[in-house]
């Protein structure tokens, strides 16, 4: 008797269920010892889409080791395919090494001797950015650097703030903004221009339709939501006038600093008398500038000084912190150069003498007594102010094109922002004593 086998072309659920099983591991399982390294020194072809990639490891739900000072800030990630797959389409440089080199370069950043330190990041942030409706990405340099990273974010204002969004949120950024209710002080050069009028009268509409009698009293509104969710451990950025108009406007609770042209009645002719230092984040001892004719809100700014030395001289200095102790700022000044090109904007930096004790300045002009980068804490939480307007185009003006990042993927100075992006994935830990 002979017995037919018959063999189907089609595999059985249980052979299916394997070789799913098989490219699954393939996939998203990491090849054997071996590891993903980042590097973020010179070897980088795109250093801010670098970042972009750390962000989207984070993402997908996978750790990074930060390696501070190894070869300009470098990452280190266990070797996934889909990972090594989105740095070749993104042109980021990489290198696969077997784990015993990752030991090795462990090892050596381990050595107490060795100005370096391992951060582990744990979680893709949650990011908002504050800024108007009309708002475009290439407006504001940290929304340019994201869009071009392909870092997500939300983009918040008044109205959301005011309903107590914040918490939602891991990192804040501030669009450069005038929290005072002067418009940025551009009544002189554009109050007749069309756009400036529509900007006032969407200001107080928003701040008719929150309650409030002036743009001011809503901005400081807001400012002091902004001030409860760094208190409660939010992370704050800004740049340009979303520093020292942040600052004036907590300092000036209560007060009216306004002249008729922006709240249509008279400024506090003691205004200044009543300004309160002890309220402000970053300064102290500054001068307000209540002229509506003059483009400036206090002497907090100085670009002035900047102005006088020229594009072609204009650098500043990151300090050198030890990342074994000093993590925080050590991290937030990773790059792969430490003389980075200045720039400016409406506030360009500030002048060291007007920041207060306690503050970490980050970076600094020292020939010229200005600070453009610090960073400090506030309650639970912690913030960092950024002089100039966009790293890579000296003096941007209304009006001006956007910037192509694809000509600048090595900035230095857009590296600055994302080192505060990437900030807030960092496992928490205890500063050392």
């Amino acid at each position: 008797m002979t017995t037919t086998q018959t063999i189907s072309s089609r595999p059985s659920k249980s052979g299916l269920r394997a070789v799913w099983t098989v490219l699954f591991a393939l996939v998203l399982f990491p090849a054997f010892a071996t590891k993903l390294l980042i590097p973020m020194d010179g070897s980088q072809r795109d250093h801010l889409k670098a970042y972009g990639v750390a962000f989207w490891t984070l993402s997908q739900e996978v750790t990074i080791d930060w390696l501070l000072n190894y070869r300009g800030g470098s990452f280190l990630i266990d070797h996934y395919k889909t990972i090594e797959q989105e740095c070749a389409i993104r042109g980021v440089t990489y290198q696969v090494i077997a784990d015993g080199q990752a030991a090795a370069i462990l090892a050596e950043i381990g050595d107490p001797e060795v100005n370096m330190e391992v951060v582990k990041l744990e979680k893709a942030p949650k990011i908002a950015v504050y800024a108007p409706e009309s708002f475009q990405p290439w407006d504001d340099a940290v929304a340019l650097v994201m869009t071009y990273a392909e870092i997500p974010y939300e983009r918040i204002y008044d109205q959301q703030i005011i309903a107590g969004v914040l918490p939602k949120y891991d990192w804040l950024h501030l669009h450069h903004e005038d929290f005072t209710g002067q418009y940025g002080k551009f009544y002189r050069a554009y109050n007749s221009a069309p756009w400036y009028q529509a900007q006032v009268r969407e200001s107080e509409a928003m701040a008719a339709s929150l309650g409030f009698a002036k743009v001011s009293q809503m901005k400081l509104a807001v400012a002091l939501k902004i001030r409860d969710y760094v208190a409660g451990g939010g992370y704050l950025f800004t740049m340009c006038s979303g520093t020292d108009s942040y600052d004036i406007a907590l300092a000036a609770e209560g007060v009216d600093i306004c002249t008729p042209e922006f709240d249509h009645d008279p400024i506090d002719p003691a205004a200044q008398q009543h300004i309160d230092f002890g309220r402000t984040f970053a300064f102290r001892d500054f001068r307000l500038v209540t002229d509506p004719n003059v483009y400036e809100f206090s002497n907090i700014d100085a670009t002035d000084l900047h102005a006088n030395i020229g594009q072609m001289r204009d650098f500043f200095t990151l300090f050198d912190f030890s990342a074994k102790w000093d993590i925080v700022p050590t991290m937030l000044c990773q790059s792969h150069e430490q003389v980075v090109r200045g720039f400016m904007g409406q506030t360009t930096a500030f002048r060291k003498s007007l920041v207060k004790p306690g503050v970490t300045v980050m970076g600094e002009n020292k020939a010229q007594g200005t600070v453009k980068y610090i960073h400090g804490e506030f309650g639970l939480g912690q913030w960092t102010f950024f002089g100039g307007h966009d790293p890579e185009d000296y003096q941007h003006m209304v009006g001006d094109p956007p910037t192509d990042l694809s000509l600048h993927p090595n900035s230095a100075g857009y590296r600055l922002i994302l080192n505060n992006i990437l900030f807030p994935a960092a496992r928490k830990r205890k500063q050392k004593t």
